[in-house]
């Protein structure tokens, strides 16, 4: 039997470097932010590296959610989703999800919005995340009849083995050591954007050291991540403290 787990994040996050820790394991397929040509489809967003990846990903919401549902196509016993929360829109259906197993990973936001600049001027609390990463753990919660981990990045940067041990405790999945180290290096499961986006984590063989604080943010980001404040400090409170 397959296990799937999902790991819900937002951007500009270590959900790329948690993916690698994952792909890492002998038991483990992942498969890298499934929704991201679904969502450049419905929206008409101007992201970079948009027409490559529309041309090499299922842009049919159904049929990726069919896919999420499924076992992985290698057949591995454990099938790991990187799922970005603000591609999956209210009013979705989440019925793939149900039989899963889920974490969220949270940053701060001033942490986020500093980051996201670095890459894409359209910052915005709503492409950020942080109000509809809430949504899907409690819409999550209720289809599944449990609360699941919440995980602050910053934790498993500052301790990986002891976040990672705590994690994978709270779903029901042995802890392997693989998931502390990983090859330099692309991966062909990566996403056809990774040109864009992941020069960091194919340079990086483990997790890296937690970021510094950000200094002062323009205002208008000030103003994204104080409205990210309450949905973050409302899973931070639920997160696990290794």
């Amino acid at each position: 039997m397959t296990v799937r787990v999902m790991g819900w994040s937002g951007p500009r996050n270590i959900s790329t470097a948690m993916m690698r820790s994952w792909e890492n394991r002998p038991d483990t397929e992942v498969r890298d932010e499934p929704f991201y040509a679904p969502w450049l489809a419905e929206t008409g967003t101007g992201h970079p590296a948009r027409a490559e990846t529309l041309a090499a990903h299922e842009t049919d919401r159904a049929k990726v959610a069919a896919a999420c549902a499924a076992p992985g196509p290698q057949g591995a016993p454990v099938f790991y989703q990187k799922q970005m929360v603000h591609h999956v829109p209210r009013g979705a259906d989440l019925s793939f999800a149900r039989d899963a197993r889920h974490f969220f990973l949270i940053r701060d936001p001033r942490r986020v919005a500093a980051s996201y600049v670095k890459r894409f001027e359209d910052a915005s609390a709503e492409r950020l995340g942080f109000t509809r990463q809430l949504e899907i753990y409690e819409e999550v919660a209720a289809l599944t009849g449990r609360d699941w981990p919440v995980l602050e990045s910053e934790t498993i940067l500052a301790k990986p083995e002891a976040a990672l041990r705590a994690l994978c405790e709270a779903i029901g999945i042995p802890f392997s050591g693989d998931m502390l180290h990983w090859p330099a290096g692309k991966r062909a499961s990566d996403g056809a954007w990774a040109a864009v986006w992941y020069d960091a984590v194919e340079r990086s063989t483990g997790f890296g050291d937690p970021s510094p604080e950000p200094g002062p943010l323009p205002e208008n980001l000030e103003a994204i991540a104080a409205e990210g404040r309450a949905p973050y400090d409302a899973l931070k409170a639920r997160a696990l403290r290794p």
